[in-house]
């Protein structure tokens, strides 16, 4: 009877085993979302999630293992899912990559993406560009060392992604020294445009109303910001922006933002309505963060004359041009760089 009983009980056990989920499972509370909706997508995979007006969501996504972008309507970051997995997410977007964090079952690998995320965005920053080649490589290897230590400190890894990030710490250095050599030579590629008259904008819509041209802000120096509202790096530059800007205030200077929104990260089923929300977007951004100086809108985003004369490719990107409308500088340095205003000091602004 005895031998039953276990008999029975064992087979029960196994008749009431849970079999492997065939989906994963994200939730969580976005505080001051950007948008009613999430996009999770890969090259081969796309799903919206619904945010509820509190913030919260919560929804099963059928995937293969792999590395998934997160878009909220204006940022976005990376996140690891495979079927199986039980993922809570928390953001709070007005400090989006400082904010976010996962936790839940399966989580060890997107919290590690997450991690990552934010030391890029801490030690991989734009003024690395503006060290010579020595320093650079100095900087470098120290920084590379950032993200072993992280690495090697993230427990419980997909396996997959550990050898992946294991093998591209190995290639870091000298990634990295490539890119730099790079971003010295295309400076070279705008010495032409140095001291002829700069390239011409007429009429951009001006978010304060009505248009301005190139020709209206003749009389002093400008300092120029080619942008996008989806645009990280743009995005990360404005305090700095806003710290030179009021540091200038009452000097020879303008401070001119042109944005070459178009549609992209914004709804609409046509072309016309991505474009009409990118401009309610643009405005908002600028109200949100209060944003000063001239605030206008490229005439025809990347294809306008003013942007192609500047070979523009990638943003944010800046440009000096002196009182007289010459061009000073077609690459200068960010905001965030103390290489600005060493240049502002020898231009005697």
């Amino acid at each position: 009877m005895k031998k039953i009983l276990l008999i029975t009980l064992a087979v029960f056990a196994f008749a009431c085993k849970q079999e492997p989920k065939d989906y994963a499972t994200l939730s969580g509370k976005i505080t001051n979302k950007n948008s009613d909706s999430l996009l999770i997508r890969s090259r081969n995979f796309t799903k919206t999630i619904h945010v509820n007006p509190d913030g919260t969501f919560k929804d099963t996504l059928k995937v293969e293992a792999g590395v998934y972008n997160m878009f909220d309507g204006k940022e976005s970051t990376y996140l690891f899912l495979k079927n199986g997995v039980d993922i809570k997410m928390t953001l709070n977007t007005d400090e989006f990559d400082e904010s976010i964090s996962f936790s839940g079952e399966g989580a060890e690998t997107s919290s590690y993406l997450a991690k990552k995320a934010l030391l890029q965005e801490t030690a991989l920053t734009a003024d690395l560009l503006d060290l010579e080649e020595d320093a650079f490589k100095t900087k470098v290897s120290e920084v590379q060392k950032q993200f072993a230590e992280l690495l090697e400190n993230s427990k419980g890894l997909d396996s997959t992604i550990q050898a992946n990030e294991a093998l591209n710490l190995s290639k870091m250095e000298e990634g990295l020294l490539t890119a730099y050599k790079q971003q010295k030579a295309m400076a070279s590629q705008y010495d032409d445009l140095i001291g002829k008259p700069s390239p011409n904008f007429t009429n951009y819509e001006n978010a304060k109303g009505g248009t301005t041209s190139l020709s209206d802000l003749k009389g002093k120096y400008l300092y120029i910001d080619i942008w996008a509202t989806w645009c990280g790096p743009c995005t990360r530059e404005i305090p700095f922006l806003k710290e030179v800007e009021a540091k200038y205030h009452d000097k020879n200077i303008e401070f001119v933002s042109i944005s070459v929104d178009e549609g992209r990260g914004y709804k609409g089923d046509t072309p016309e309505a991505r474009l009409a929300a990118a401009k309610d977007g643009w405005k908002k951004m600028i109200a949100d963060k209060n944003m000063g100086g001239v605030q206008l809108l490229a005439d025809n985003a990347w294809r306008s004359e003013f942007v192609q004369g500047y070979k523009i490719m990638g943003i944010p990107r800046f440009i000096i041009i002196d009182p007289d409308g010459n061009v000073v500088d077609a690459d200068a340095p960010r905001p965030s760089s103390p290489k600005l205003i060493e240049l502002f000091n020898e231009l005697n602004i």
